[in-house]
């Protein structure tokens, strides 16, 4: 059978035998043969799209095993992203601009994926440099999930005053007459920081159709063709879930997804899922949209969110009865499930849990897991083990290992999370981000913090030991993602019979210098066999251009993470100069950098 297209001419990593090939073949969005290009191409016929890779590197699409896309999607349009941006004073002045832009009632949102440490004056923006750059458009800007600054424009919109009462898990700051400064503080939690956003103003439905699909094209651009969506708070099932699954009907999707449902009442998580699970049932919808399991929130008093700025929080005792109730009726109903764990100490009780359900409703097989697990023991790794349960990774200490480091250590740091051991240990294990109000959605700044075992802000957190190989640390953000949406065997390697998602690098993942490595792009994505991105040198493949809506969203004029002006098809971004002045994390502007942001619209 004559392919539809023929990818050749190209460094082809397989993850599987051969390691390398030259050229592969798709028809009817499957890999239908690999080999050398001169073996390939004899199989091309009239009809076949011939792609020339001109030597350049190609990896599987890349599967981010924990990101909130679906949430993302949502709220892309509205959001001042300052991933990448290599400078506060960048980062203020993007904000200035877009809040002269930013029509009422509508926010400035500064919503995740940054951190100080990129910056080169190392610090966070002040409340009197926000409140100069919008002195009467609200903005909201998220850090992690430690705080969030507001200008007076937005405690007026949210109604802070001197009378509203302090939050029950977090901290609104005050000033001495009792006054809102502006900086809302998450103790011991990041509630108080979203509930204030969801308070918001949310875009059009036409808006969110056309900003999901523009943060889709976005994910393409760093070769993301597949995710786990983990749900998220205020993502309500089915309502939020409308606009992916109509773009879904549509035919408009350009990622795959597989979704968790995320519990949003306290004190019913139960209820919500055994309504859920009267609703729909695991793998319902095709491989572009499905049902993947319950979590990452099975139980609020479970969740032990990760603000390295606070001491590790305490589990209520309700913890243990609360997720028994719910962990057993998901094992009854073989759901596959998932669980945000952060420390050594909230696994050990849950495992506890899962071990005692276990006993009465055997997983067996049942795709488990946790996520995060940055303090996880070996022994609780075994534990994983024997239940067959999974842990998925992801690179939120990157942004915020420097706090880590400040709190537990450096020794304990060398082995947050503990990788190595969980594939010496044989647990399945993917990667991923946890994008996008943490960490950035950058596939290649997580594989980069694999590899390197550094933070963004250039701290060396692991030894040798607890780093990977550049093959290793692809095959986890690829083939081991594949095991967290119960499809391996289905995605994640270019060999026959396997889904035709791939993507052709701005440049050699394999031998470019480890610096460069967080700078790589997809110059083409191809999902299911079509072309969903193209740049230089490949721009004349590229679909359609979309628009961006509404007028005055920020993705107009800057786009998403950012790029350098000389981009050279969006390899090499932007590299600092900014040195670390202290071991006590205290950090001096005293370095410039040689060139401005240059973000860009799409």
């Amino acid at each position: 059978m004559q392919p539809d297209s023929i990818v050749h001419n190209a460094k082809i990593a397989t993850n599987g035998v051969p390691s390398f090939v030259e050229a592969v073949a798709i028809k009817d969005g499957k890999i239908s043969a690999v080999g050398h290009s001169d073996e390939i191409l004899r199989q091309r016929g009239p009809a076949t799209n011939v792609i020339d890779c001109g030597g350049r590197t190609v990896i599987p699409g890349l599967n981010d095993s924990h990101m909130h896309p679906i949430r993302g999607g949502l709220n892309y349009n509205m959001e001042l992203r300052w991933d990448g941006v290599p400078s506060l004073a960048d980062a203020l002045r993007m904000l200035k601009s877009q809040a002269a832009r930013t029509p009422a009632p509508q926010w400035v949102r500064v919503v995740g994926g940054w951190t100080e440490f990129q910056f080169a004056e190392r610090r966070m923006p002040t409340l009197d440099e926000i409140n100069a750059g919008s002195p009467d458009t609200p903005v909201f800007v998220l850090h992690l999930y430690d705080r969030a600054l507001l200008n007076g424009a937005a405690l007026r919109a949210v109604g802070y005053t001197k009378d509203t009462p302090p939050p029950p898990a977090g901290e609104i700051q005050r000033d001495r007459q009792g006054n809102p400064t502006g900086l809302l503080i998450a103790k011991p939690n990041a509630m108080i920081l979203y509930a204030t956003l969801a308070k918001g103003p949310k875009l059009s439905r036409e808006d969110q159709m056309n900003s999901t699909r523009l943060f889709m094209r976005e994910l393409n651009r760093f070769g993301i063709t597949s995710v786990v969506d983990a749900g998220g708070g205020f993502q309500n099932y089915p309502d939020d879930y409308e606009i992916v699954r109509e773009l879904h009907d549509r035919g408009e999707m350009t990622v795959r997804l597989a979704y968790n449902l995320f519990t949003q009442k306290p004190k019913h998580e139960l209820g919500d899922f055994q309504s859920w699970t009267r609703m729909t049932k695991p793998g319902a919808g095709d491989d572009f949209y499905r049902v993947n399991g319950g979590g990452e929130m099975l139980v609020y008093s479970a969740a032990d969110f990760e603000d390295f700025l606070e001491p590790r929080p305490e589990m209520p005792d309700s913890m243990e009865a609360e997720l028994k109730s719910v962990v057993r009726h998901l094992a009854e109903n073989r759901w596959p499930f998932r669980l945000h764990t952060t420390y050594e100490e909230t696994i050990t009780r849950a495992l506890n849990v899962y071990e005692e359900v276990n006993r009465e409703v055997p997983f067996d097989g049942l795709h488990w897991f946790f996520d995060h697990c940055e303090t996880i023991s070996d022994r609780n790794i075994e534990r994983v083990k024997a239940l067959g349960g999974g842990i998925a990774v992801q690179d939120r200490m990157a942004f915020q290992g420097e706090y880590f480091v400040d709190r537990y250590g450096a020794k304990q740091a060398r082995r947050t999370p503990p990788i190595r051991r969980m594939l010496e240990l044989g647990v399945p294990v993917g990667a991923g981000t946890d994008a996008t109000r943490v960490s950035s959605y950058n596939p290649f700044v997580s594989l980069y913090w694999l590899i390197t075992g550094r933070t963004i802000g250039g701290t060396a957190l692991y030894n040798e030991d607890n780093r990977l190989e550049r093959m290793e640390a692809l095959r986890l953000y690829t083939v081991g993602s594949s095991w967290f949406s119960s499809e391996d065997g289905k995605k994640g390697s270019l060999l026959p019979g396997q889904l035709a998602d791939l993507s052709v690098l701005s440049a050699d993942y394999f031998s470019i210098p480890e610096d460069e490595i967080k700078r790589l792009e997809s110059v083409l994505t191809i999902v299911g066999g079509k072309i969903v991105y193209a740049n230089e040198p490949f721009a004349k493949l590229a679909p359609p251009a979309l628009p961006v809506s509404p007028d005055w969203s920020p993705v107009k004029q800057y786009g998403g993470y950012c790029r350098a002006p000389s981009a050279n098809a969006g390899a090499n971004l932007h590299s600092a100069k900014a040195v670390r002045q202290s071991r006590s994390h205290i950090w001096h502007p005293r370095h410039l950098w040689d060139f401005g942001c240059d973000c860009f619209a799409f």
